[in-house]
Formats: C-alpha cells, structure tokens, sequence
C-alpha cells in the first residue's frame, strides 16, 4: 500500500524519501571485499564500476572521458556543451572562477549563458569525440531532447557508441505546438547504438521509457547543492523513493516483454559513498556522479561545479557552487586510500566494501539487500 499523507481537505500526497532516509540492513553472511564484483553491463559495453558521469562540463572533458574510461566508468560528454561550441574551453573556465570573486553572485552563470549562444560547432564536438574514440574506452555523449534529432546522426558518425537524452524532466510523450516534439519510440528505433534516456521521478513515467526501447533510464535530475529546480519550478525527488519505484517499473516491464531487462541509472542524490550504496540497495544498476567527482584535480571545473541547467537562456536551473578544495587525484577519489573518515572519497572501494559487509558478491543481488527506514 501506498504511505498516503493528507496535507489539506481533499488532497492527499504520497510519503517518498531519500537516501538519508533510508539505511542497509546487514544479512546473516559476509564475505571478502576480494570476492565482491562491481561490474556492469549495458548492451556489449562493460564497465567495472558502477559510475556514469553526469554529462557537464564542469566535470568532463575530452580527458576526463578517457580517464574515467581506463578506470572502468563511462565519461559522458556534453553535445551541447562549451567543447561543442568554443576552442580554448580552459581559458574560459579560468574566467569562470575569477567571475566567482565578483560582487554579483549571478555572474558566473550570465557567462555561461552568454557561452552556450554560441552556435554548436560540428567540428569541435567531433574532434572531442575523437579524442575519446582514440584513447579506446566508450564512447558517450548527452543531447538534449530538443536537439537530439538534429545532433544525433553526426554524432554517431562522429564515434559515439552510446547515446544520452538527457532533461531535466524527459517523458516519452510530450505535447507540443510549436514545433513537432521529438518521438522517442521512432527515434531510438532509428538509432544504431544503445540510447539512454531521463530523467523521470515516477514508475508511470519510467514505464513509459522503458517502452520507447530505451537500454536505460534515467532517474533524477542530479540534484545537489548547485540545482535550484525545486525553487525554480517546484519539482523534487525523493532519490530512495523514485529508484524504487523506477527499479518495480524494470520489473514489471522485464515480464511485460518476456525478458527486456532496462538499466536504471541514479542521478542525484547522492553526496557520499554511503548513498552510493544506498542507490544500488534501492535498485539502480549504476550512479550518475557530478557533483562528487568535481574535486578531482582532473576535473575542468577548476574547483567549481555546475549541471547544464545553468546555462539555460531564460531560466538557469543550477547554480556555479565551489566544491571543497583539496589535491584529490580522480584514483584516490574512486578507489582510495583514503584518510578521510566522511565517505567523500574512495567511493567504489566502499561500494565493494558495503556488499561484501551484507554477504553480496553481484550488483544485482546487492538490489536485494534488505533496508529500513529512519523514524
């Protein structure tokens, strides 16, 4: 049964929580961290961890692609981003920090909106793929939902081996009447390569996703302390709740189709490594790290974080937040050591950890962990 909670005469809403909320339950077994796999798969493409970039700027560049790809995640590249659009990226990115010194707290984000009126230019976005291409790891890279008939064919030709369409709020129907909305169901059919597609909050709308021919969902809009979508449009989502539900919709639609299994990915969220685990005990297949990963000295951002939501011409969603600074390497951040006691680093040693603490070798049947609730 569904916790429903009355607010008002006549109008009732559903109890959801987040990771914070929830906690693991150890089982009767344990194990060797040793003996514990983190590995993936999605399509032909395996990864040894768990971890998809979320597709900013501030977080991924043609060489934090490669780098995350030789240490078993997936780099997503932004199609829309300032490497599609700008040479010389880094020098803009320095002018972004020192626009983080001025008076005017929206600063930084008008530079961002001033970058992204530039025009995509397809001999940019193409050298940046190439330079993942040649590294030989995965290819990925994010289109937004508008622009995702346009870009995806010199993509494709381009290298990309998979493909991200990616919003904040993406459904498998959406109503327009300016101009003819995007058909994911004949879009992702038309696709040679393996789509992924989000994000959405509900079972109703992931169902609906999952039926498109999507190979995963995406589920969230990587909130964290640089979104503002809940104080610009209202909108949230419980992260424990919504992978749940999300995670019932696979299931369901794995017997609706007879044996179509759609990989759930967890974008936001998620600040530790202990959410991390949470994420996969509720019943992702995979996390979708942004914030997280911004201290990494690799990182472009140069100490600053923002989702692509920021540079949104007429209702920036994100803001430019300074992460906590320090001389992490993205190893030591992924795979320790580790001498910080706050969960913020080594945060695939502790997932390996967390699993072989519950007495779970697989990914899949760490899904099954038991879990409870806070009072």
């Amino acid at each position: 049964m569904r916790d429903l909670v009355e607010i008002g005469m006549g109008r009732t809403a559903r109890r959801a929580y987040g990771f914070d909320d929830v906690q693991i339950v150890p089982s009767r077994r344990t194990r060797s961290s040793r003996d514990v796999s983190t590995a993936w798969q999605i399509d032909a493409y395996r990864f040894e961890i768990p971890l998809v970039t979320h597709p900013t700027d501030a977080v991924v560049s043609p060489s934090m692609a490669v780098r995350i790809g030789l240490l078993g995640g997936l780099g997503v590249l932004n199609a829309e981003g300032l490497w599609a659009r700008h040479a010389g990226v880094d020098k803009l990115l320095f002018r972004l920090a020192a626009a983080m010194d001025e008076a005017d707290e929206a600063a930084a984000v008008r530079l961002l909106q001033q970058w992204h009126s530039a025009p995509i230019r397809l001999e940019l976005i193409t050298e940046a793929i190439g330079q993942v291409a040649q590294a030989g790891v995965t290819v990925a890279a994010r289109v937004s939902p508008q622009h995702a008939r346009d870009l995806a064919p010199d993509l494709l030709a381009a290298g990309v081996e998979i493909l991200v369409v990616q919003g904040t709020i993406v459904s498998a129907e959406h109503v327009s009447s300016a101009a003819e909305p995007l058909n994911l169901v004949e879009f992702i059919a038309s696709m040679d390569v393996p789509v992924i597609a989000g994000g959405v909050g509900d079972y109703r709308t992931a169902m609906h996703l999952m039926r498109t021919g999507a190979a995963g969902v995406i589920v969230g809009h990587g909130a964290g302390a640089s979104t503002s979508t809940g104080d610009v449009l209202g909108i949230g989502v419980p992260m424990a709740t919504a992978v749940a539900d999300a995670a019932a919709a696979r299931r369901d639609y794995l017997d609706e189709t007879g044996g179509r299994y759609v990989h759930v990915i967890a974008d936001g969220g998620m600040r530790t490594s202990g959410d991390i685990a949470k994420a996969i005990a509720c019943g992702a297949d995979a996390v979708m790290l942004g914030e997280p990963l911004a201290a990494a000295t690799e990182a472009p951002g140069n100490g600053l974080y923002w989702t692509a939501a920021a540079a949104h011409p007429s209702l920036p969603r994100s803001h430019v937040t300074e992460v906590p600074e320090g001389s992490i390497g993205i190893d030591t951040l992924l795979f320790g050591p580790s001498s910080d006691p706050s969960g913020t680093m080594n945060l695939f040693g502790a997932l390996r950890r967390a699993m072989a603490k519950t007495g779970y070798s697989e990914l899949k049947e760490f899904q099954k962990v038991g879990l409870t609730v806070r009072p």
